[in-house]
């Protein structure tokens, strides 16, 4: 797989991408959370989270550890099918932990999108760790 589909939709996936990682970095659930659909589903670290608003809480939740979550993300394939579209895009996260601990992770997430009427959500997002150090 590599890229395909209309450009347009392409940049409104990127977007959707960028929105989130910004999210990250500014600790922003309220826009991170409007990256995902109302149905959305989470996997990661063997959870899985079903809905929006669990998936809000969960990831708040998560970032509450951390005194700075820096979150960087590279697409790296993306198929787009009509209103649907399926893809990978690769992260690399610093985070500093309240105690001042370091950690990094270089993960990849398998991606499911869906184009709503207001623009493309994750219907599904599957993380998996790379690397971790």
């Amino acid at each position: 797989m590599s890229f395909s589909g209309s450009l347009d939709d392409r940049a409104a996936i990127r977007e959707l991408l960028e929105r989130y990682a910004d999210a990250v970095f500014r600790r922003d659930p309220a826009q991170w959370g409007a990256c995902w659909a109302q149905d959305g589903v989470w996997r990661l670290m063997g959870m899985e989270i079903t809905g929006r608003e669990a998936i809000i809480t969960a990831w708040t939740q998560a970032m509450a550890a951390f005194e700075v979550a820096a979150f960087f993300v590279q697409p790296g394939a993306l198929a787009i099918e009509g209103a649907t579209a399926h893809g990978r895009s690769w992260t690399h996260e610093v985070l500093k932990a309240r105690d001042g601990s370091l950690r990094r992770v270089v993960g990849a997430y398998e991606v499911r999108f869906v184009n709503e009427d207001d623009g493309w959500r994750f219907s599904a997002r599957s993380f998996h760790v790379v690397l971790e150090g």
